[in-house]
């Protein structure tokens, strides 16, 4: 890139990114907000998965170290 480019680069990187306060902080607690957002993940979380599932999981486990007995060390290993 030529000495215009660079230039034309900072003037579009200026007026694209406005600048930021050295001392900008934020105008509210925001634990309080991230905390309830967790909270809300969490739940949503435990109804996407039912409890059969991890049950079901589970189930094809033993199956396989049913079926293939060498595999349980690798198993055991990646717990």
């Amino acid at each position: 890139m030529n000495e215009q480019d660079q230039d034309r680069m900072k003037k579009l990187l200026q007026q694209a990114l406005p600048p930021v306060a050295e001392d900008a902080e934020p105008t509210r607690d925001l634990w309080p907000a991230m905390l309830r957002r967790m909270d809300r993940k969490q739940v949503a979380k435990t109804q996407l998965l039912p409890v059969w599932f991890d049950w079901a999981l589970l189930a094809a486990l033993v199956g396989v170290a049913a079926a293939f007995p060498a595999s349980v060390p690798v198993l055991l290993y990646y717990l």
